[in-house]
């Protein structure tokens, strides 16, 4: 790898796997913790940019609706396909007087997408009884799916594409698809902003450093050649960064095949796609975008 000063360069010095590097994470900092102490760890600098935010959803009576059934065991399964979904069912547990296992009832069978979702809803105390194999992603969850496996909620954000919805009704389901949040550019207007826990930053019990940025000055820093990589966590922030800012030396690392589409789509080269989407898959696909060729 080749070295950097504290005014720039190509990329990553010596030392640790990214000693030198300046990542660019487009989520706030609130959920970005673990990412920031695994890049902390391999040496790297990260630099916060967020870029979306989410509120609750516009048609609330709806997703009431939804809940109350659930709650009467009116679901045979519940697909949970992000951890902020996992946010809005404790949200409403909680208004409703309860914690998520004592809501949600126990013949009623969970599906989740990706590690955080699942380690939220375990954490919760609720088994998952259904996760993809391989990819964490739609089509994932849909290569496993049980054929006719009843009555399925899924609560999903207001962008979320109808793959796994046709998808699961294909499979012989039925399916009640409701808007559990909306995905809005950063910051959330207060009034409508989800209340978004912080995540823990792993063992050490010492917050990890970072620097916060505003558009302008990521911008400014990735024309320069100052920011090595920008990960990216979604297709909606994919579209985001597009629209920043022209990518130059910058590497884009991504979360799954569909962002990586995304990033495909809008003309913009992926450096590397995480092999999984914890921390150390994104450190590993970070190192693999900056290795030299």
């Amino acid at each position: 790898m080749a070295d950097t000063t504290a005014d720039g360069g190509t990329g990553p010095g010596r030392g640790k796997p990214l000693n030198g590097a300046r990542v660019l994470i487009t989520r706030s900092p609130e959920r970005s913790l673990p990412l920031v102490a695994a890049l902390e760890e391999a040496g790297a600098e990260a630099l916060l940019l967020p870029l979306i935010d989410f509120e609750r959803a516009a048609d609330q009576h709806s997703l009431d609706v939804a809940c109350d059934a659930l709650g009467a065991a009116a679901f045979d399964w519940l697909v949970v396909s992000s951890a902020t979904t996992v946010h809005v069912l404790a949200a409403k547990a909680h208004e409703r007087g309860l914690a998520l296992l004592q809501w949600i009832p126990a013949d009623t069978r969970i599906a989740a997408i990706g590690p955080a979702c699942r380690r939220l809803l375990e954490t919760a105390g609720l088994p998952v009884a259904l996760t993809p194999r391989d990819e964490q992603s739609a089509a994932g969850l849909l290569e496993v799916w049980p054929g006719g496996a009843g009555k399925v909620l899924l609560p999903q954000a207001d962008i979320a594409p109808p793959r796994l919805a046709e998808g699961l009704t294909a499979a012989g389901s039925t399916v009640t698809a409701v808007t559990a949040y909306r995905t809005v550019d950063y910051p959330a207007a207060a009034e409508r902003r989800l209340a978004i826990p912080v995540e823990d930053a792993g063992p050490g019990g010492r917050a990890p450093s970072y620097s916060l940025l505003v558009p302008e000055a990521a911008a400014a820093k990735i024309a320069a050649g100052r920011i090595h990589a920008v990960v990216a966590a979604s297709p909606s922030a994919v579209r985001r960064i597009a629209a920043l800012s022209p990518l130059h030396s910058c590497r884009l690392v991504v979360i799954g095949r569909t962002t990586a589409d995304q990033a495909a789509a809008l003309g913009l080269p992926v450096a590397a796609i995480a092999g999984e989407p914890t921390p150390q898959g994104l450190v590993a696909a970070v190192e693999a975008a900056l290795e030299p060729g």
